[in-house]
């Protein structure tokens, strides 16, 4: 069975009676993990009890499938409902999930963690047609669910923020819950007794993060100051940032003013087409965004974001050096910016 979004919820609460075998996948590694132990304390609050919780790995299913069949069979000695863990699973896993769900014994629950799985993958197949098992798909946290989550971490810390605050973490955080969540622990502890935090505070506990140094590049790239794109492009390459990732936030944010320069097409002025792209325009952005606005025409934006498309591809089909590729591809774009101004 295939969990749906709105349902996820109540199933992390209160599994399906009849779900021998939960599949947790997806990008988010950490909302993999924490959804997986969510479910697997239904069935035991100690993940450590080494009476009632058993860790097969991948590996050891390949190797022996009929493993997991036992291990969920078997008897506890200390009474209570057997959990078996599979982590970082993959393909190799379906046969011996595909055993147990076959020829089902006792009454052991299999909590299987993932990464992605595309929609033909034989274990995420596997688990979404069973009517004894279920898939459940864990995507990074975007718009409402972010802004949810993340407003959620900080009351549990005693924590509370104005918009503009909230707006600042939204922007920066999301792409793995586990990380989000550390980064709000992180901030918590910094405000402490004020209880209260502010961009101020979040500048200076997330303020390093690599998040920083890609808003730098990329507004240095669409604003072409060459300088601070050397720059950040250098403290983004030592810390082995992915130059495909840079490439793809890079376009992303194009394809904002893309969508601005659209709107304002439509008769808007630059303030009303920045506040109505989603998420709106960070506050402290506006103004060097309604600058790169003015720089950057919807004919200039479309050749940017082909040029963007081009260098992916060199980087992952050319055996060129991806960092020289992507370097040479942002100096270009800021180049562009740099005569736009000029006129």
């Amino acid at each position: 069975m295939k969990i749906d979004g709105r349902s996820i919820p109540g199933f992390l609460k209160r599994p399906d009676p009849a779900a021998r075998a939960v599949l947790f996948y997806g990008p988010d590694s950490g909302l993999v993990r924490e959804r997986a132990e969510t479910v697997a304390r239904t069935v035991v609050e100690d993940l450590a009890d080494p009476f009632r919780v058993a860790d097969l790995s991948p590996e050891t299913l390949k190797d022996d499938p009929a493993r997991l069949s036992d291990e969920a069979a078997a008897i506890s000695m200390m009474g209570g409902r057997r959990l078996v863990r599979v982590r970082g699973a993959g393909n190799e896993t379906a046969a011996a999930l595909r055993n147990l769900l076959d020829d089902p014994k006792g009454d052991g629950l299999v909590v299987i963690e993932a990464g992605e799985l595309d929609g033909k993958s034989a274990l995420r197949k596997l688990c979404e047609g069973a009517d004894n098992a279920a898939a459940i798909a864990c995507y990074r946290d975007e718009g409402a669910d972010l802004a949810r989550t993340i407003a959620d971490s900080l009351a549990a810390n005693g924590i509370s923020a104005d918009p503009d605050t909230l707006e600042w973490l939204a922007m920066r955080l999301g792409g793995d819950r586990a990380i989000t969540r550390s980064e709000i622990e992180k901030l918590s502890l910094y405000v402490g007794k004020a209880k209260r935090a502010r961009v101020e505070d979040c500048e200076a506990v997330i303020g390093d993060s690599a998040d920083i140094d890609l808003d730098d590049l990329t507004r240095a790239t669409a604003g072409g100051d060459f300088a601070a794109l050397d720059r950040a492009f250098a403290r983004l390459a030592s810390e082995g940032d992915s130059p495909i990732m840079v490439l793809r936030a890079i376009a992303r944010h194009f394809q904002r003013l893309q969508l601005a320069q659209g709107a304002m097409s439509q008769g808007l002025d630059a303030d009303a087409a920045m506040m109505r792209l989603r998420p709106p325009v960070f506050w402290k952005e506006k103004a060097p965004f309604k600058s790169q606005l003015a720089r950057w025409p919807l004919a200039r934006l479309s050749l940017a974001l082909e040029r963007l498309l081009e260098a992916e591809i060199q980087c992952k089909s050319t055996g060129m050096p991806a960092e020289l590729v992507t370097h040479r591809c942002l100096m270009g774009l800021a180049q562009m910016a740099s005569q736009s101004a000029r006129r």
